[in-house]
């Protein structure tokens, strides 16, 4: 990759670390930056562009921050540096059609009606809390976009096994009635016109 996709790799990682990520990851850095520059370092693009400076980062030398970001438990930040992991966008799932419209419109009416209660339904769709915790740093003040991230995280996740009735049912676990009632409703009204 060149330097400018090399950049916006490291934006997209920068956008998804927490803030327990990069103390991490300022940790690991310590001997080779030194605790003065680390101090003043908030941000993940702050650490990389150092990294870069010092000669650890380099368009066809990503080895280090690739390990790096494996030590402290980020393996899908790390597949996305060494090109292994899939781009952000809608998954490339497998569904068939009927599938991935009913998905959209439970997608559609979950957003609108989840609120707060987003990482509960996460939690109960068995999303890891590191992806729970970087969905929230990446949509911290919008919570409708924050349960589409979620949802498209879960989907991702299941692939072709992504099913609108587990979702439905994961409502219902967590006692959101309402919203699962408001997603049958809207598949009937929708799908069986």
């Amino acid at each position: 990759m060149d330097a400018r996709q090399l950049n916006a790799v490291l934006l997209d990682i920068s956008n998804q670390l927490s803030s327990d990520n990069l103390d991490k990851l300022k940790f690991l850095v310590r001997n080779e930056i030194g605790k003065q520059k680390l101090e003043k370092i908030t941000t993940g693009h702050g650490l990389f562009e150092i990294l870069t400076q010092r000669r650890f980062l380099e368009p066809d030398k990503t080895e280090f921050l690739s390990d790096l970001l494996q030590q402290i438990g980020r393996p899908d930040l790390s597949d996305r540096l060494t090109g292994s992991g899939s781009p952000p966008g809608p998954p490339d799932d497998g569904l068939d059609e009927t599938e991935r419209a009913k998905l959209s419109i439970a997608t559609e009416v979950i957003a609108e009606s989840l609120g707060k209660n987003w990482r509960k339904l996460g939690r109960k769709l068995q999303v890891s809390d590191v992806r729970l915790d970087s969905i929230s740093t990446r949509h911290s003040t919008d919570l409708e976009e924050t349960a589409v991230e979620l949802l498209k995280e879960w989907r991702r996740s299941k692939g072709a096994e992504a099913r609108t009735e587990e979702l439905i049912r994961a409502l219902r676990d967590c006692q959101l009635n309402l919203t699962a009632d408001r997603v049958e409703e809207k598949l009937t009204d929708k799908l069986y016109q």
